[in-house]
């Protein structure tokens, strides 16, 4: 695609757009090279650049009937990616990614980020280290926190389920000192779910029993914090699928269902599908664009394309990788083939990143 667009900062005379004739102060606008050189808004910008990208999205859809998704192995960062075609046309990308490294997805193409990080409570999440000092885990924290910002247009949202507070190695406000960083970064806060799935398991620790000398409490509540990019309300339309029993449902911010079998999906610590599913109907139109950081089981994959989303999955584990595959393929009735990409497959999926970006 020719770069149609070059970006210009720190300009402090005002200019008149070409597209919308208003007279502008903004310090950012951007000269289009299509247009010989006719400089255009920021705003304006955002709306080519919206409307540039659903077209391609469409067009690659369209044009892919019939097609088999291959998963691209390559060497370097990004093992496996797959290509969105026929029935996984909003499979945008499985990769073999960090959520750490800031070009593994395109800046501002996401409306909405589901996504569970590790808790930092020892799990064997094998590439992943699950033991970090607590200084350690909110310095992680910050930094993926801060690329997921960057990933999301303006409108974009963040869904972040957590633990509400932990007691592994000396007690810790997970749930506070994570929304305080989140904000830190950007994203402004919405609101915070509580998530009850009831999983109280067999007692040891009271403290001191029955006394009031050092009781232990356990919170067997897990949470789903709301926040947003730039604005809170979507101004531009969208379909909603969401019932009206289900919005006055989902809309009480205490959701009561089960969690996931861990040995059924073959994850250590998945959620159960019935979360991204809230999640996406309640915040999400229907062609949005949505990222799961750390898809590891693929619940929230699998909950995107039975619900019409576009969606990229980021992960490093390979196992957790190959193991998503399968199950994507079995509950979205998807063909996926496993095959070598040559070079020029390499290219051009590199090309569509690029013309995404």
């Amino acid at each position: 695609m020719t770069k149609y667009f070059q970006r210009k900062k720190n300009i402090s005379e005002s200019f008149v757009c070409h597209d919308c004739k208003q007279e502008k102060k903004d310090t950012k606008w951007f000269e289009d090279l299509k247009k010989e050189g006719k400089i255009v808004c920021l705003v304006c910008y955002k709306k080519w650049h919206d409307q540039n990208y659903r077209l391609k999205l469409k067009k690659k859809s369209e044009t892919a009937k019939n097609q088999p998704i291959s998963i691209k192995k390559e060497t370097g960062s990004s093992l496996m990616s797959a290509i969105y075609e026929n029935n996984s046309k909003y499979l945008l990308g499985i990769r073999h990614q960090s959520a750490l490294e800031e070009d593994s997805v395109p800046q501002e193409t996401v409306d909405l980020i589901i996504t569970s990080p590790p808790y930092n409570v020892g799990i064997d999440y094998g590439s992943n280290g699950d033991d970090l000092t607590y200084e350690e885990y909110l310095n992680f924290s910050q930094t993926w926190l801060k690329n997921c910002y960057h990933w999301t247009k303006p409108t974009g949202r963040l869904c972040l389920n957590i633990p509400l507070d932990k007691n592994k190695n000396g007690k810790n406000s997970v749930c506070a000192d994570i929304t305080t960083l989140a904000k830190k970064v950007g994203w402004k806060y919405q609101t915070t779910i509580i998530w009850n799935e009831g999983n109280i398991s067999r007692r040891t620790a009271w403290g001191s029993w029955m006394s009031a000398s050092a009781p232990s409490i356990i919170s067997p509540v897990e949470v789903i914090i709301i926040f947003y990019k730039e604005e809170w309300k979507k101004t531009k339309r969208g379909i909603s699928d969401i019932s009206k029993e289900e919005f006055v449902e989902w809309t009480n911010g205490l959701w009561t269902f089960s969690g996931e079998n861990s040995k059924k999906v073959n994850h250590p610590a998945p959620f159960p599908r019935e979360l991204p599913k809230r999640c996406l109907k309640l915040f999400s139109f229907v062609g949005d664009v949505v990222l799961d950081p750390f898809f590891g089981s693929g619940t929230t994959l699998i909950e995107a394309i039975n619900n019409k989303r576009y969606v990229w999955g980021l992960e490093i584990d390979e196992t957790y990788i190959k193991n998503s595959i399968e199950r994507i393929k079995k509950e979205c009735s998807l063909n996926i083939n496993n095959e070598d990409f040559d070079n020029k497959n390499l290219e051009q999926e590199n090309k569509r990143d690029a013309e995404i970006h």
